[in-house]
């Protein structure tokens, strides 16, 4: 795990750098916010630790805010002397991920750490949906079989994403079309057949296993067993 320090205290930055290393982190820490901000936007990091008050012409928080207006949503811990209630509140709502006051104890900040990279670690799990050899990326929307790209259409792309969170199950025509195509009207249009159809078409047709179950009078399977 990268781990970018911020921190222009010298004995508080060696105290959090020692000890994550110590704790089989590899940690990078710098000391103004010029270069904090460097490394932060220009580099991947698995996370940002970082203090409000800095040298350097800029604050910890507008680091934080930088980040997220690029984009990027590398955990970010918050570390400061400032310890009312609006500096936390301020704190968060620029970006951060987490606050901790100093003076602290590094096993409280070790396990704030461990914290964010576990739910880190867990959204972007959550993203991607796979089903044998057939897998899904619900931030970027790139399917593939195997090592073949598929090229899906909107609607498809919803189609599987909730046939992928619910494998193994059955799904009927009511359930497919009020989450898929926010409707309510008659469960025996053909619209579900048609849609199914085609993507039938895209992530079985070639490949083995097939995926795509019919259970007939109830609705659809996706897994590699009905």
């Amino acid at each position: 795990m990268r781990c970018l320090l911020i921190e222009d205290e010298p004995d508080t930055s060696r105290y959090i750098r020692n000890g994550l290393q110590e704790s089989g982190y590899s940690v990078l820490a710098c000391d103004n916010s010029l270069d904090g901000l460097h490394y932060a936007v220009n580099e991947t990091w698995d996370l940002v630790i970082i203090d409000r008050m800095l040298p350097g012409g800029v604050d910890g928080l507008s680091i934080v805010s930088k980040l997220r207006d690029l984009g990027k949503k590398t955990p970010v811990l918050i570390v400061s002397a400032l310890t009312s209630t609006d500096d936390r509140v301020r704190g968060l709502r620029s970006g951060g991920d987490d606050y901790i006051s100093k003076p602290f104890a590094f096993s409280e900040l070790l396990a704030r750490v461990e914290a964010l990279l576990r739910r880190a670690t867990s959204m972007h799990e959550s993203a991607l949906l796979q089903v044998a050899d057939l897998s899904l990326d619900t931030r970027t929307f790139r399917v593939t079989r195997g090592s073949t790209p598929l090229l899906l259409q909107p609607r498809e792309l919803r189609l599987l994403t909730y046939l992928m969170r619910h494998e193994s199950q059955v799904v009927t025509r009511t359930m497919l079309l009020e989450a898929v195509w926010d409707c309510h009207f008659d469960p025996q249009t053909n619209v579900i057949d048609v849609q199914i159809s085609r993507l039938r078409s895209k992530i079985d047709r070639g490949f083995s296993p097939p995926l795509i179950h019919t259970i007939r009078g109830v609705g659809y399977v996706l897994g590699t067993r009905v």
